[in-house]
């Protein structure tokens, strides 16, 4: 059944100011190293009409994985493409950041020290801060806590993370921010030492963060990079999967306050790890409970965040459609829709900043892995930055199928508003009531599982997207939302 909603031109209370840096992405250490990442879906599992083998349980993800070599950061479509998203932050990290070693002066010759699976040269280091540089991003960190950081056992000091801080710092891109460790709930899977637990944790995250605001107290501390307090796929809890640490027994260990609240948000695992549990099926990916796990997810941490550090931004420093690389329709039309509501509705819940994962590495980059070219939710993420602002108001429409509103600011600082309009109903039309003259970008699909969008009617190809895309000008009248489409209205009084 059709149903409409009326776009307002003034007068709507306003929420709250969102980070102009919302959305942002990763860029993961196993990229700028090479290391193990997941393996592409063949084109006819992306397609769906090939079912993805599955696997008996954790212990057999090898198989899933191979080797990549370093990415490219200075290649010209990963530049040009990541620069005009405009500032945000990029993040590197991952569990592979967990056990890099730091060789700036080349004294490894290459040789992974005991203890680590990588290590990171002075070149590689290089080209993240020449890239962050050139897009004129901000950079978020996690350091190493492995075996070879606590030898006997020993705790965790600062020699190598020192390093790196100091080496950015000279090389004239600061690094901005820094979480200690990657998703240290699920520790337990790979520990540095024997016997580490919650206590420990806490022990060394106030090390880190004592060190950085005794010689760099320009960084934000960032933390705890919480991970599997909750999740999405079906009744299941995530301590039935992984052996996990609850969040808030990492955080009783800890005495040093963190700056900002962080944790990582995938609705449930993808193909790959679906034989263990926490897997939504592709028929699932438009429905409401799909997209109200990241609403949820914010609202269950942010209670955890106003015990902890009120008043704190909330970063969510790892967010896509699945864990475990994606799910097979990551990379097509069917994930913008999820995309759009996550960014919505975690404006309206909270301040802080959201980085997907990743810039362009697996079925879930924003940039395909091979060519750097963009996947449907890369133009997602650029219209977004290019119409929503930061100011957050009140839609006054409650959250229905068919019509997920969201209100912001216009990108352009001109007066009026910026919608965004969900219809995720996959049978009916939703109707918006146009007030007055306006502009509108409706973004859609031939088929959800498609590898390119349309916006306004024209797909969008790689070649000539970032120029070719224009709003169509709307006037008072009736606007017809599409099943299954996502639409930009921009509206002045």
């Amino acid at each position: 059944m059709n149903q409409t909603i009326k776009v307002q031109t003034g007068g709507l209370k306003k929420i709250r100011n969102i980070d102009e840096r919302l959305v942002s992405y990763n860029v993961e250490m196993t990229e700028v190293t090479g290391g193990t990442f997941w393996k592409a879906y063949t084109p006819e599992q992306i397609a769906g009409t090939e079912e993805f083998p599955p696997v008996k349980d954790f212990s057999e993800m090898g198989k899933l994985m191979q080797v990549y070599p370093p990415v490219d950061l200075y290649e010209e479509n990963i530049r040009k493409y990541a620069k005009a998203l405009g500032s945000v932050y990029v993040r590197v990290s991952g569990s592979w950041a967990t056990d890099t070693y730091y060789d700036f002066d080349g004294h490894t010759n290459g040789v992974i020290p005991k203890g680590y699976r990588a290590v990171l040269t002075k070149e590689q280091w290089n080209g993240v801060l020449d890239f962050v540089k050139a897009v004129d991003a901000k950079l978020l960190i996690s350091v190493s806590n492995c075996t070879g950081d606590h030898v006997d056992g020993k705790p965790w000091t600062p020699e190598q993370a020192k390093l790196l801080f100091d080496y950015s710092k000279e090389y004239g891109v600061p690094i901005s921010a820094a979480e200690f460790m990657n998703e240290p709930n699920v520790l337990q899977m790979t520990p540095p030492a024997e016997g580490y637990g919650a206590k420990e944790f806490g022990r060394d995250q106030d090390t880190f963060f004592h060190f950085l605001r005794e010689n760099y107290p320009e960084v934000l501390l960032v933390g705890p990079c919480a991970c599997a307090d909750t999740f999405g796929g079906g009744d299941i809890e995530m301590g039935d999967v992984l052996p996990m640490i609850p969040t808030e027994e990492l955080l009783s260990h800890c005495k040093e306050e963190m700056d900002v609240f962080s944790y990582h948000c995938y609705v449930g695992l993808s193909e790959r790890g679906a034989s263990v549990g926490g897997h939504w099926d592709a028929k699932d990916a438009l429905s409401e409970p799909y997209l109200a796990a990241a609403s949820r997810a914010a609202r269950n941490y942010g209670t955890i965040r106003d015990k902890y550090c009120p008043g704190a931004q909330m970063w969510v420093t790892e967010s896509a459609d699945a864990g475990l690389g994606g799910n097979t329709w990551a990379s097509t039309y069917m994930d913008v829709i999820r995309y759009a509501d996550e960014l919505g509705s975690f404006a309206t819940v909270t301040d802080g900043i959201i980085f997907h994962n990743t810039l362009a590495s697996s079925d879930y980059g924003l940039l395909d892995h091979e060519t750097h070219l963009p996947r449907p939710i890369y133009w997602l993420t650029y219209l977004w930055n290019q119409v929503m602002g930061t100011e957050v108001y009140d839609s006054g429409e409650e959250v229905r199928e068919g019509a997920h509103v969201y209100v912001h600011s216009r990108r352009d600082g001109k007066p009026g508003y910026a919608y965004v309009v969900i219809n995720n109903s996959k049978t009916d039309t939703t109707l918006v009531e146009i007030p007055g003259d306006g502009e509108v970008y409706l973004l859609d699909a031939e088929t959800l599982r498609a590898p390119q969008l349309r916006v306004n009617g024209q797909v969008v190809t790689p070649e000539d997207g970032l120029t070719a895309i224009e709003a169509n000008q709307v006037q008072k009248g009736i606007l017809e939302i599409s099943p299954a489409s996502v639409a930009f209205i921009v509206v002045c009084p």
